[in-house]
């Protein structure tokens, strides 16, 4: 067992920051789609195909930015609480030829 003490802030902001882009262009693609399918309908097309091509390039940059700023806040605070009542407790495997061995927390 080991015992997880403290975080690199900015490592966590970019790890954050990436996967809230990703989510970003996942949610700007399935707007854009609703846009479009809307324009069709409407009869408004080329306004509902503006408004999709902006979800697709403004959310992933406003997900990845909030994500990015909410990853040094719970950085922070996680070493801040890690330093009062001890960090995450992490337990790992071995991986050998002859099998796996799993290594038990030592008390």
């Amino acid at each position: 067992m080991v015992e997880l003490r403290r975080v690199g802030v900015l490592s966590v902001g970019k790890i954050f920051g990436i996967l809230g882009a990703i989510v970003g262009f996942i949610v700007g693609v399935i707007y854009a789609f609703a846009f479009v399918v809307v324009g069709a309908i409407s009869g408004e097309l080329p306004f509902g195909g503006i408004f999709g091509v902006f979800a697709v390039i403004i959310f992933p940059i406003m997900y990845g930015v909030i994500g990015f700023v909410g990853g040094i806040i719970e950085a922070f605070l996680y070493n801040l609480v890690a330093g009062w009542i001890g960090g995450i407790e992490l337990y790992f495997e071995e991986q050998t030829q002859a099998g796996t061995i799993t290594t038990s927390p030592q008390t």
